[in-house]
């Protein structure tokens, strides 16, 4: 129940801008300004609870609390270390981030790359801090998480060894913006140790919030330039690195470049040199010195066969760390070339071009969407499901070809905090599937395992994202998102990114009941039927609840194919409560006779999809089976249902189906009678919602709520959902 209400809150949250670029969400819930004006109105530095000065925010296996390492570690602020310590001096540069005793270089080379880019830059490091002017020891970041940006709190103590800081510092000893971001990215992820080992396309992402893209330089795609010109045009970060074994770290090649060293690209030109025509890229090196010096290189003599207005445009001889070099060289002496793609929202040019881009957030949950991948045809089509429509081609294709430019991103999320608690990450991937349809439908078998898939991610992996860029002729895709294993849980964040405008949306079932009502009169009960009943109901021609309980449970407990523990006492309780006629807590003849032709559809239903002939029901086959019982339900309710009626082995019996199946008409029913002018929303007061909760249902939570079924049908979800619960 907890998790809808975090879906419903989100959702509600994002249509109010919360977590977006421009309103991040506090993490841990802690207000920056409010925490620092406390701190100078009691003349106090600010010490971080959630974060403290221990061991256990260094790390927790090779930096945790009885680790070698860690011994003799102190944390200290700025002041205790310099006299005259700075935020920033004169701008933060590339030389403000040397690495200290933490392998966490591929955070540190996004960083660097951070500082080539203002706007970027000032959005992770809000302005206005410093260690002089209403300086309390507080000091805060704001970063990218998982769809969401978060602003950080941190407290400015640092941990040093020999009066020293012991991880990123800058080369100028006095400054300290640098060491701050790391912890604050620490505190992020859990904890310092948690940032050894990764990728820059990470922090790019998490600096940023778009979306990373790694090319293998050896298998480049022919057309691997074009697209490059086309990312700068859209102001996207590049990277490009140099791989090697781990002893070779940072030495130099023959050619002065550095292996295992993020470099930054920053250009890519077309010049005509000697008529020919010549594909350059501009490389930038974070150290601001050791350059290339092959062809291309400040003052070689390739530079004299080109016309003096494109050496203009292009030249620049200073030892700067700046340089061009051929694309044939580029794609043979570095290895892999790294782009990470902005979303809209983080451009403030008008003028720039921007990706069409929308997000997700799902969940895999064991015993309703947790269906794994396509290998598992029994859980498969269980998954999340997302619809995009492409309907217009790429203007300016980079590749010559047309149709429409895709960029899909799937990522998992708290990969760092779930490795430091020991849990391996779930491998995800994703398959595409163009189909003609509507989107309020939830595609089945027929789709997902009898028809050839279009496109899909390469083999599942559990790394934190899977990122895949593709070319589509125009039409609607489904998207489904999975882990490789099935019944494995999960949240996950999935992202797509298009040239032109798409509609994309959760692709899922629309909530709704079409449930055949009874028309039985006292006429129309057989009289052998009427006999057995007066058996049974005793003196007063009618069931309580009690006798109910026992009648149900002689006559499931005489079959052998379904399994049942008895029906529950609440479950009989909803039963007379759903057809009892005159109020009197009791059924009659004809009402227990209208119950007894819904038992036995329910048990032709039940037996249909119990596959196995176990006698019990997969709570992943519970979505097509209460449909066929007449109601249709989304992919939340379906996970309120199973966490509520399935054991531990995510089996569903008899009883709990039919207890199921009754309650969800009970809501209907009653969401009917309040929706008397069919707007899709219903308002109780006080008295309606007692009145209520005197039948035994908990509709507390509906005082003065007014629900809206048009609204992505939130009104019917919630409903549900809080009902079910």
């Amino acid at each position: 129940m907890s998790n809808i209400r975090k879906v419903l809150c989100w959702r509600q949250k994002r249509r109010e801008g919360v977590g977006t670029n421009k309103k991040s969400i506090p993490f841990n819930k802690q207000d920056y300004q409010s925490l620092k004006q406390r701190c100078l109105v009691k003349n106090t530095l600010f010490c971080d609870p959630t974060f403290p000065a221990e061991s256990n925010s260094l790390g927790y296996d090779e930096l945790g609390p009885q680790s070698s390492e860690t011994r003799g570690v102190q944390w200290k602020r700025p002041k205790e270390l310099y006299s005259n310590p700075q935020f920033i001096v004169d701008g933060a540069t590339r030389t403000d981030i040397c690495q200290g005793d933490l392998g966490d270089c591929w955070l540190l080379a996004a960083i660097a790359s951070l500082t080539l880019e203002n706007e970027f830059l000032e959005r992770v490091v809000p302005h206005g801090q410093s260690f002089t002017e209403n300086y309390a020891g507080i000091f805060h970041f704001q970063f990218w998480q998982f769809g969401e940006w978060v602003d950080v709190v941190i407290d400015d103590r640092l941990p040093t060894k020999d009066g020293k800081l012991l991880f990123v510092h800058s080369a100028e000893g006095s400054e300290f913006w640098s060491a701050l971001l790391e912890k604050a990215y620490a505190k992020l992820n859990g904890s310092y140790e948690a940032l050894t080992g990764g990728r820059a396309t990470e922090g790019f992402e998490d600096f940023t919030g778009g979306i990373a893209e790694s090319y293998e330089l050896t298998k480049a795609p022919p057309h691997l330039f074009k697209l490059m010109q086309k990312a700068l045009t859209l102001r996207s970060l590049m990277a490009c690195s140099i791989s090697s074994s781990s002893q070779d770290t940072e030495t130099k090649t023959s050619l002065k470049l550095v292996r295992r060293h993020a470099y930054s690209v920053t250009g890519a030109k077309e010049v005509h040199s000697y008529g020919c025509l010549v594909q350059l890229v501009r490389i930038r090196n974070p150290w601001g010195r050791v350059e290339w010096i092959g062809s291309w290189s400040d003052n070689s003599k390739e530079w004299n066969s080109i016309q003096p207005e494109e050496k203009a445009k292009l030249f620049y001889s200073a030892e700067d760390g700046e340089f061009w070099m051929a694309y044939s060289d580029f794609i043979q002496q570095f290895s892999r070339l790294d782009i990470c793609n902005q979303t809209p929202d983080a451009l403030s040019s008008a003028t720039v071009s921007c990706w069409n881009y929308s997000q997700f957030e799902g969940d895999w949950r064991v015993g309703s969407t947790a269906g794994g991948c396509k290998n598992n045809e029994a859980t498969f089509c269980s998954n999340p499901q997302f619809v995009i429509k492409l309907e217009e081609e790429d203007d300016d294709p980079y590749d010559g070809e047309d149709g429409c430019t895709i960029l899909v991103g799937l990522m998992q999320k708290d990969f760092r905090k779930d490795k430091q608690i020991g849990r391996d990450p779930n491998a995800i991937g994703f398959i595409i599937y163009k189909f003609k349809g509507c989107n309020n439908i939830h595609l089945g078998p027929d789709v997902l395992l009898r028809q050839r898939y279009t496109a899909r991610s390469h083999p599942f992996t559990n790394k934190r994202e899977v990122i895949e860029r593709f070319k589509l002729p125009p039409g609607e895709y489904a998207i489904i998102p999975s882990t490789y294993e099935p019944h494995c849980n999960g949240s996950f964040i999935l992202r797509v990114f298009t040239e032109k405008e798409a509609a994309a949306s959760p692709m899922d079932t629309e909530i709704s009941a079409d449930v055949e009502k009874q028309y039985i009169s006292d006429s129309d009960v057989d009289p052998h039927f009427k006999q057995l009943f007066n058996q049974f109901a005793g003196n007063d021609s009618e069931v309580s609840v009690f006798e109910l309980k026992q009648i149900l449970d002689s006559v499931v407990s005489k079959r052998t194919d379904v399994k049942t523990d008895g029906f529950s006492m609440e479950t009989c309780r909803h039963i007379i409560s759903l057809l009892d006629r005159d109020g009197d807590g009791k059924l009659g003849s004809v009402e227990f006779h209208i119950l007894w032709i819904k038992i036995q559809k329910y048990l032709e239903v039940f037996k249909k999809h119990d596959t196995d002939n176990s006698g019990t029901m997969s709570s992943h086959e519970m979505r097509d089976a209460v449909k066929e019982a007449g109601f249709q339900l989304n992919i939340d309710v379906l996970q309120v249902i199973v966490s509520r009626y399935a054991n531990q082995q995510y089996a569903i019996d008899f009883d709990s189906f039919v207890g199921c199946l009754i309650r969800l008409e009970m809501l209907f029913k009653m969401f009917e009678a309040f929706n008397k002018k069919n707007t899709g929303k219903i308002e109780l007061d006080i008295l309606q919602v007692m009145h209520k909760c005197e039948r035994g249902l908990r509709f507390v939570y509906f005082l003065n709520v007014v629900l809206s079924f048009t609204d992505v049908w939130l009104g019917v979800l919630q409903w549900l959902c809080l009902a079910l619960s």
